[in-house]
């Protein structure tokens, strides 16, 4: 029971990442409202082709979290994500409230295949 409890979290966190880019490529004017107004600024190549790289990004971030590798890395940073996210969009929290609970799930799962010890970095 344990393992496909594993396995339904992980698919629910993944569906909330695979969703958003696929349904930006027929719908993106509903998706471009998301994007921090700096991250325009700082994104040389305008709106469109930040808002498909990053989906690009939450769809490698769904496929690495579905294959078992380290799942407790993309699961980090999938919370991390929504957190900023929502962190930049705070006028918009009467839609985004369901990102803080994601997010939580996704730090759950994290924390359900952190190893024992991290790594060291040196």
């Amino acid at each position: 029971m344990r393992t496909l409890a594993d396995w339904l979290l992980r698919i629910v966190l993944a569906f909330s990442f695979l969703y958003p880019p696929v349904n930006a490529w027929t719908n993106p004017f509903s998706w471009l409202g998301y994007i921090p107004h700096f991250a325009t600024q700082l994104w040389p190549f305008g709106d469109f082709p930040l808002l498909h790289t990053f989906g690009a990004l939450e769809i490698i971030l769904a496929v690495w979290l579905l294959s078992g590798w380290r799942v407790w890395i993309p699961a980090t940073l999938m919370g991390l994500i929504l957190l900023v996210i929502v962190g930049t969009n705070i006028d918009q929290f009467e839609v985004l409230f369901r990102d803080v609970t994601i997010a939580g799930l996704a730090f759950a799962i994290a924390l359900m295949h952190a190893p024992r010890q991290l790594p060291k970095l040196s």
